[in-house]
């Protein structure tokens, strides 16, 4: 109904890829009868191409439209540019749209920002739920730089969680990365790792 499609969109690093999935996830856990097919933007295109070049479009065509409940499609902005798999994801979106299939997109902006894919694309991609995520607000993202330090094994002080939390705001990648680091300052160093190590690594990025 009114979700669908469900778009997506937020920056690199913010955990869209973690986000379709866990959609998946979620759906197959509730709905076990249900065929859930997940691809990515890139292997798309690459699927399509190779289907052209091997005059097996009709199988590729039959995946997506006729063997799918829910589609779940990551990293949109692929398609940019790329015409014939542009007009394919168009019949396709067409078809499960109109037999009230589930479609859930991704993508690194918003629908009408997305450069190069076709107006009547973006205008379908619009149709439903859009999704921002915007960067985690600060305490996820210190629950988050604390669940890393745990599943790890690493003594994380909060004096060091919330130094990172509020230095790396707008991705999680980055932050992870950042504690990364710190971590492997003190196990080298063979020094604790407090608040003052934190800043001195941290400097540098």
């Amino acid at each position: 109904g009114s979700y669908n499609p469900m778009f997506i969109y937020g920056g690199v690093g913010l955990g869209k890829t973690h986000l379709v999935q866990a959609v998946g996830h979620a759906i197959r856990k509730n709905y076990p009868d249900m065929r859930i097919l997940y691809m990515s933007g890139e292997s798309y295109v690459n699927e399509v191409m190779n289907a052209v070049k091997n005059n097996r479009l009709d199988a590729v065509r039959y995946r997506y439209r006729g063997q799918c409940d829910v589609l779940l499609v990551d990293d949109i902005q692929y398609l940019a540019g790329r015409e014939f798999a542009q007009e394919e994801f168009y019949h396709t979106f067409n078809e499960l749209y109109n037999a009230q299939k589930q479609i859930v997109i991704t993508g690194d902006q918003f629908p009408s920002a997305i450069p190069k894919v076709s107006e009547r694309l973006r205008s379908r991609f619009g149709w439903g739920l859009i999704v921002d995520i915007g960067p985690p607000e600060l305490e996820l993202r210190i629950r988050i730089v604390q669940q890393k330090a745990e599943r790890e094994g690493v003594e994380l002080p909060d004096e060091v969680a919330s130094y990172l939390a509020s230095r790396f705001t707008t991705s999680v990648r980055d932050l992870e990365g950042a504690l990364n680091r710190v971590t492997a300052h003190s196990l080298i160093r063979k020094i604790p790792l407090n608040l003052d190590l934190a800043r001195r690594v941290t400097d540098r990025i």
